[in-house]
């Protein structure tokens, strides 16, 4: 079997599973932003966070930005603002804490980052919204 064969075989299920990564990393997300701005689920640390805040303001973005991700509508330019948000929350958060994601508790901040730069270049996948509308 060539490489090529191989490639055709597994290329529509790869752009699937892309699709159900997109779905699944959005929702991850949205859990922040409703935490944050709905009070569901009722996380302790996100308890009284105030609109005009810091925490505010990232609780919109992760609610307005999950719901956009994980739809799949306006994948490329809402991940490449999801991945810069994702960053600065590292560096504002963790990074000060120490050098090494896991000693600074910033692994999850850091993965998100780099998941949602590789949304901006790589698309939603076949199910999305942007698929339905004919978006590349």
């Amino acid at each position: 079997m060539t490489s090529n064969s191989l490639s055709s075989t597994w290329s529509p299920r790869t752009l699937s599973v892309l699709s159900i990564l997109r779905v699944f990393t959005g929702l991850a997300l949205l859990q922040h932003g409703t935490g944050k701005i709905l009070g569901f689920p009722a996380v302790p640390n996100f308890a009284n966070v105030q609109l005009g805040s810091l925490a505010g303001a990232a609780g919109l973005i992760e609610l307005i930005g999950g719901i956009l991700f994980t739809i799949g509508l306006f994948t490329r330019p809402v991940a490449f603002l999801l991945s810069g948000f994702t960053a600065a929350a590292y560096f504002m958060a963790h990074a000060s804490k120490g050098f090494y994601p896991i000693l600074n508790g910033g692994e999850l901040a850091a993965l998100y980052c780099f998941v949602f730069l590789f949304f901006a270049f790589a698309g939603a996948g076949p199910w999305s919204a942007d698929a339905l509308i004919g978006r590349k």
